[in-house]
């Protein structure tokens, strides 16, 4: 997709564009921000003008990402001349790949040499013919993987579901590529640069989720340990094939004045009655916002309540303080949570159940 595939200098443009943009940008931004008192997602703003410098901050990244974005369109058709008819790579895919080697064994005797002998015999049967379509491949591949990375790293809502939100957005952009090309006869459209700038969009979405995990966890290493030891131990256990799929539905909470509680929950904050269920002592009023829902029973007057607490997530916990704020409700200033070290703020809602925000 590039001018020249084989070139060396355009090779070292792409390693390096990628470099930049996935390890050096991120690396000075969270150390500007470290120096500014600047929380990214955990932690508390020391700099009082947090707020104006983060808004500036993704402000500047956007206009990074919109320069890779152009860096992209010129090399990918800006800067090639019109072709006289439309191209399309009809062959097999990774036809061109595959035609850079030969082998003089088959698949399977690779493979068993690779066991056998070890890789230094099996690699003496590969020859490499040209290196014409392995530049192609790399370069495909790299290009995506800044898009990839940057997408969960600048927006909120790639981040809260990185893979699932990142990899169709890479594969589709890399279709429009491959289309404007095409229409445009500025290139050729091939079913092999879809597959190969998606794979570099799946290693950015990974590379993302890898260094944000390894940046926020000073003690990854030791978390790592733990975890493969528990994944050993509870392999055969009844609910672990399930652990990716389930997450709490439903909290309940328990109240003594349901008006109170209807107002609160109904009018202030904007859940949804779902259902009620029974009447008087005992009722059960279901409450949802998005996928997230609270059951409160309710108790006889003047009926001594324990001390309650649930805990809710929000991305840009910032705003929806400020909108808490602005509807009357009083919030309390950021903490850190112990257990995550991100921040929180708490609000307290009638007959004392105490309702905390968790910035994620």
């Amino acid at each position: 997709m590039f001018f020249n595939p084989e070139s060396m200098s355009v090779n070292l443009i792409v390693t390096i564009l990628v470099i930049v943009m996935v390890i050096l940008m991120p690396w000075l931004d969270r150390r500007v921000c470290r120096k500014l008192g600047l929380s990214l997602h955990e932690g508390l703003d020391t700099n009082k003008d947090a707020e104006k410098l983060l808004l500036f901050r993704k402000l500047f990244l956007i206009a990074v990402f919109l320069v890779y974005l152009l860096c992209v369109s010129y090399v990918t058709f800006l800067s090639r001349r019109a072709a006289s008819g439309y191209r399309i790579n009809a062959g097999p895919l990774f036809g061109d790949f595959t035609n850079s080697f030969y082998i003089d064994f088959g698949f399977l005797d690779i493979i068993n040499l690779i066991f056998t002998k070890g890789p230094a015999a099996a690699l003496q049967h590969i020859r490499i013919i040209s290196t014409g379509g392995i530049a192609q491949v790399y370069m495909n591949i790299a290009m995506l993987v800044p898009l990839g990375y940057l997408l969960p790293y600048i927006f909120d809502w790639f981040r809260r579901d990185v893979y699932r939100r990142t990899i169709p957005v890479c594969f589709f952009s890399s279709v429009l590529i491959e289309n404007i090309q095409l229409l445009t006869k500025h290139g050729m459209y091939d079913l092999d640069d879809i597959c190969t700038n998606t794979l570099g969009g799946i290693i950015g979405a990974f590379l993302f989720v890898v260094l944000a995990y390894i940046n926020t966890n000073p003690n990854w290493r030791s978390e790592m340990k733990a975890r493969r030891k528990w994944v050993r131990r509870s392999r055969r256990s009844a609910v672990f094939p399930w652990r990716d799929r389930i997450r709490t539905m439903r909290t309940t909470v328990y109240t003594s004045d349901e008006e109170s509680v209807r107002d609160f929950f109904n009018e202030k904050l904007g859940f949804f009655l779902l259902k009620e269920i029974g009447e008087g002592a005992g009722k059960s009023l279901l409450y949802e916002c998005g996928s997230t829902q609270i059951e409160i029973v309710t108790l006889p007057k003047g009926t001594a309540l324990p001390p309650q607490k649930i805990m809710l997530s929000a991305n840009n916990s910032s705003r929806m303080r400020k909108r808490l704020e602005k509807h009357g409700i009083p919030v309390s200033e950021y903490t850190v949570d112990d257990y995550s070290g991100r921040r929180k703020f708490e609000v307290e809602s009638p007959e004392g159940l105490l309702i905390e925000i968790l910035e994620i």
